[in-house]
């Protein structure tokens, strides 16, 4: 058990209180987006993100460009929570604005947004459901031990750096592409949208290799890549303690429904990168209500408080060791049974 997980066992039965019990919870101005203030955050990490390549740059040393690396790639972190916004509807009242900043946000760093778009939605709307969420959800003891090496290599010991793998293959046991509007992912109707994600994301790459054949692999690696491998690794980072604890429930079956799956996921603080990372650790918050901006996250979390009491899940745990502990703890669930845990290759059953 992590010892500073502020948490106690989800019971089985309904929960004491409802999604309107919460929401009433929450001041009104929590749901209303503003614009000027969603584009100034945009703007904001676009404004870094320059500042950064000039200085850099300027400097010129290869002294310089490992911090670098590190800065530019959380910027593009902080880039991605921005157009994650906007494929929640929460950047703005406009859609047409939020496609438009969603894809200026994403496609730079290689995301196709409205691919990503989707399957996030159903993300969103099947939380903690062991049988229809779509990303991080643990696999069960049967699948684990039938799982051949390489599969497990990528899932469990590669988990900083699976997040375009998964854009390209999903999750194990899944079907499908991000980029392809065949995918089963998709409905019909959204198989132009998936298309000009695509394209922007081609067309992106196409930008990538003029610059490497022009300045040569060398700065390719140094300005973009290097920076790029920083952004996954923040945002598998980030993804996997969201929803990777040996005090999260999983249910199966009519146990589910999405107010006790939307509460299965942990609230962390990553110091100082909080408001860099726009408060993203503040999850969850945001599994409940989508809708909320990033920018009024920390109220709603706090309003939510007295209401959800000892099913609010929050861990003190410094990340590294949060990370290690759900590195080595969390790889299956049971076979049976529902409100189940993780286990780890060295833990008995938790199930119920």
């Amino acid at each position: 058990m992590t010892s500073n997980l502020i948490t106690r066992p989800l019971a089985r039965e309904s929960l004491p209180f409802t999604l309107h019990d919460v929401r009433l919870a929450i001041p009104a101005h929590c749901f209303q987006s503003s614009l000027w203030r969603s584009l100034a955050y945009f703007f904001l990490d676009i404004g870094v993100i320059a500042f950064l390549y000039w200085l850099t740059a300027l400097i010129d040393q290869a002294w310089f460009f490992p911090l670098f690396w590190l800065m530019q790639g959380t910027l593009f972190w902080a880039l991605f929570v921005v157009g994650h916004d906007c494929g929640h509807g929460s950047f703005s009242r406009y859609r047409w604005l939020n496609n438009l900043i969603g894809h200026l946000s994403h496609a730079p760093i290689l995301v196709p947004y409205h691919g990503w778009r989707i399957s996030h939605r159903t993300h969103h709307a099947n939380t903690g459901n062991i049988d229809t969420d779509e990303s991080w959800y643990p696999v069960t003891e049967s699948q684990y031990n039938q799982m051949p090496w390489y599969e497990k290599l990528a899932r469990f010991h590669l988990i900083l750096v699976a997040y375009p793998l998964y854009l390209f293959r999903r999750s194990p046991g899944k079907q499908g592409s991000h980029f392809m509007p065949e995918s089963p992912l998709f409905r019909p109707h959204e198989k132009w949208d998936v298309i000009t994600s695509t394209i922007c994301c081609a067309l992106m790459l196409a930008v990538l290799a003029g610059v490497g054949l022009h300045y040569g692999l060398g700065f390719l690696l140094n300005y973009y890549v290097m920076p790029y491998v920083v952004f996954v690794v923040w945002l598998d980072l980030v993804t996997f303690l969201h929803h990777t604890d040996v005090e999260v429930p999983w249910y199966r079956g009519e146990d589910w429904y999405f107010l006790k799956g939307a509460l299965s996921t942990v609230d962390r603080t990553y110091g100082f990168i909080d408001p860099i990372h726009h408060n993203i650790g503040t999850h969850v918050a945001h599994h409940i209500f989508i809708t909320i901006p990033h920018y009024h996250l920390l109220e709603a979390t706090a309003a939510i408080k007295p209401v959800l009491g000892e099913y609010y899940l929050e861990s003190k745990e410094p990340i590294w060791k949060a990370l290690w502990q759900g590195y080595r703890n969390c790889h299956f669930v049971s076979d049976r049974g529902s409100k189940i845990h993780y286990q780890g290759p060295q833990r008995s059953s938790r199930s119920s």
